[in-house]
C-alpha cells in the first residue's frame, strides 16, 4: 500500500518524441542570431576547432548572415509561425492516438524551442518510463540524427530515474518511406499542367569531409533516390543543396543544376526533397522561391516543386508504420 503522504504517481506510459532540426522563434535579426549561434555552436555541425571557429562565428558569421537568413524566414512564416514547428507539431497531434491510449507522442527542436530536454522530461513527469527518441531524418547524417540523440542522451545524464530508452533508425530505404515518397510523387506530377523534362531529387548538402570521414549519409541519398526512381519508373537526377562556408561540399549543387539546364535544353523541371520530412525554409524559400528564380532567369519555362510528405495522410501513416516497429515489444506496465 502506497502511504498517504506519497508524492502521486503517474500510470506508467510509453512516450514518442518526434525531433526535428529547429528553427528561429521570430523571422527577425535577432531571434535568427540567437538559434544561429546554438546551431553553428554545435561540434556536429562545424567539425572545426572551437578556438579557430568561434572568433569567425561571433565575427562575420553571426554579424552578416541573421539579416539575410530572417529574409528567408520572413517569405514563408506563416499565422501558425515556422512552417518546420508548425508541420512537426501537426505531426505530433496526427500521430496523438496512433499508438494507443499508452502511448504519448509529443515533438520537440534540436535547435531552439521545443527543447528536447524540456519535452524528454515532460514525458518522464507524466509517467512515460519508456521513450522512443525519434529524429525525423529518413537518411542518417552525425550532424542530424546523431546531434538530436546526443541532445536527449546530455538531459538523461542529469536524471536520477532514467526512463527505458530505444532510438528511430534511419529509414532511407524502408519499403514504407519508399512507398510513400513515390505516391506522393505521382500526386505531385499528376497534378501539374505541364510534363518535366527533368526531375530533381534535392537532398541537404553535408561538407565532402563528412563522407570521408565514414558518415553514410550520401550513400543513404544515393539510395534512397535509387528506391524512389526504381519505383517511379523515372530518372531522377541527384543534387545536393544548402552549401554554407568555402569547404568542398557534395555534388552536384542544386543551384547550379538549375542554372545549367535551360542551357542544356531542360525547360520544364520538377524537384522533390526526399531527405526532408517536413517542409521548412530549405525547401520552401531556398528551392521554392530562390531555386525558381535561378532556373528562370537561365532560360527555364516551367519550374515545381512538390511538397515533402509533412502531416499528409500517407506521409501519417508511414511514420505511424515505422515507429509501431520500433515499438514492438513495449507496452505501458499495468
Amino acid at each position: 500500500m502506497i502511504p498517504a503522504d506519497h508524492p502521486p504517481i503517474p500510470r506508467p506510459r510509453v512516450g514518442v518524441l518526434l525531433i526535428n532540426l529547429g528553427t528561429p522563434d521570430a523571422p527577425e535579426p535577432k531571434a535568427v542570431r540567437r538559434y544561429l549561434a546554438e546551431f553553428l555552436s554545435d561540434r556536429r555541425v562545424v567539425e572545426l576547432p572551437r578556438i579557430a571557429w568561434q572568433p569567425i562565428l561571433r565575427g562575420v558569421v553571426l554579424t552578416t548572415r541573421p539579416r539575410k537568413s530572417a529574409h528567408a524566414y520572413s517569405q514563408v512564416w506563416s499565422e501558425d509561425g515556422s512552417p518546420l514547428a508548425a508541420i512537426t507539431r501537426a505531426q505530433a497531434t496526427a500521430l496523438k492516438d496512433a499508438f494507443g491510449d499508452g502511448v504519448l507522442v509529443d515533438w520537440a527542436m534540436r535547435y531552439g524551442r521545443p527543447a528536447i530536454a524540456d519535452r524528454l522530461q515532460a514525458m518522464k513527469d507524466a509517467g512515460c518510463e519508456r521513450i522512443l527518441l525519434a529524429p525525423l531524418y529518413p537518411q542518417y547524417c552525425a550532424a542530424t540524427t546523431a546531434t538530436a540523440n546526443d541532445k536527449a542522451f546530455a538531459h538523461l545524464a542529469t536524471m536520477r530515474w532514467q526512463p527505458a530508452i530505444r532510438t528511430l533508425p534511419p529509414y532511407y530505404d524502408d519499403p514504407a518511406y519508399i512507398d510513400a515518397l513515390a505516391d506522393s510523387v505521382r500526386t505531385g506530377l499528376a497534378a501539374l499542367d505541364f510534363t518535366p523534362d527533368a526531375v530533381l531529387a534535392s537532398f541537404h548538402g553535408m561538407p565532402k569531409r563528412t563522407l570521408q570521414l565514414g558518415d553514410p549519409y550520401h550513400c543513404h541519398c544515393q539510395k534512397t533516390a535509387r528506391l524512389l526512381s526504381e519505383a517511379l519508373s523515372m530518372e531522377l537526377t541527384i543534387t545536393f543543396q544548402s552549401r554554407f562556408g568555402p569547404a568542398k561540399w557534395l555534388e552536384p549543387a542544386t543551384d547550379t543544376m538549375l542554372a545549367t539546364m535551360p542551357g542544356n535544353g531542360v525547360k520544364k523541371v520538377a524537384i522533390v526533397a526526399p531527405g526532408f520530412s517536413a517542409d521548412c525554409v530549405e525547401t520552401l524559400e531556398e528551392l521554392t522561391i530562390r531555386g525558381r528564380e535561378t532556373f528562370e532567369e537561365a532560360g527555364g519555362t516551367h519550374f515545381a516543386y512538390l511538397p515533402c510528405l509533412n502531416d499528409t495522410p500517407v506521409g501519417i501513416e508511414m511514420l505511424r508504420s515505422v515507429i509501431t516497429r520500433e515499438l514492438e515489444g513495449w507496452s505501458p506496465r499495468s
